[in-house]
């Protein structure tokens, strides 16, 4: 049996991990000099309510290497063979970086993903490895599994403020005064690990309409998300502008408190998967 792992940041549906038997190894929020798990010790929607007011910007961290030693022990006594730990870009946490110390002492028998992705964008997939896996597959055919989903995976985030961003030093002090003033939407993507600014939007409005368009252009969609920091009215409005004709249900998520720190209320974005 091969046992699949990821991080919180992967924004999986609950019935999608207890189907698969996912194995969650939450990443770490600071608020208020509280240390948290994402999403064991403090909800979403409880998250994003206090953000606007904190005094203080919440941090984020990972997961020690000594958590991931934890479930991946867990895993092996539950049963497993081997284990394909799957987790957010390098490039923008170091989950990856303590996963890759957690499994140390298993030697071959763990192997560490970078995913290059964040959200729904690694957590299809962790969905593709858990199918693979499923079925049955070898690691060779789970590693295929998540490299074929990866190579088709499109990230699309629109961000409401840059507020966020610039508190966290993701941005110039210079880019983020700019968009308080201006009003402006920022379009961004993720790409094998690297966020791309695509445009500015002016308006709320005109940025709702941009992300449809952005959708829409896809064109074949195997796999759909719509992701939302604490905009959910928004986002299933625009689930049913979209009118989507998908193999399976699409997903409308909350993002973790991880994203939401970053990105702050109001974002908006999706995730795809473009078919064959």
């Amino acid at each position: 049996m091969i046992a699949i792992v990821t991080d919180s940041t992967s924004d999986l549906p609950k019935e999608i991990v207890e189907k698969y038997d996912i194995r969650i190894v939450p990443a770490i929020l600071v608020m208020d000099g509280v240390v948290y798990e994402d999403g064991i010790q403090m909800s979403r929607e409880a998250f994003y309510e206090k953000l606007p007011d904190l005094a203080e910007t919440p941090t984020t961290a990972a997961p020690s290497g000594g958590r991931f030693v934890e479930v991946y022990q867990k895993c092996f006594d539950d049963g497993a063979d081997h284990i394909v730990s799957v987790h957010v870009a390098s490039t923008l946490s170091a989950i990856y970086t303590a996963a890759l110390v957690g499994a140390e002492p298993f030697s071959d028998r763990v192997t560490v993903i970078d995913s290059g992705q964040l959200s729904l964008g690694l957590g299809f997939q962790v969905m593709a490895a858990a199918e693979a896996a499923d079925a049955g597959g070898s690691l060779e055919d789970i590693l295929d599994a998540i490299e074929e989903t990866r190579n088709r995976t499109h990230v699309v985030a629109m961000l409401d403020t840059l507020e966020y961003l610039r508190k966290g030093g993701r941005v110039s002090l210079i880019a983020a005064g700019l968009g308080a003033v201006l009003k402006v939407r920022l379009f961004v993507e993720l790409h094998d690990g690297k966020i791309n600014f695509l445009e500015q939007v002016r308006t709320r409005k005109k940025a709702l309409a941009r992300l449809w368009a952005l959708v829409v252009s896809l064109g074949k969609i195997e796999r759909f998300a719509l992701l939302h920091a604490a905009a959910e009215p928004e986002a299933l409005e625009l689930m049913q502008r979209l009118k989507l004709d998908l193999p399976e249900s699409a997903f409308v998520v909350n993002v973790n408190t991880v994203i939401g720190t970053h990105v702050g209320p109001g974002a908006l974005g999706f995730a795809a998967i473009i078919g064959k």
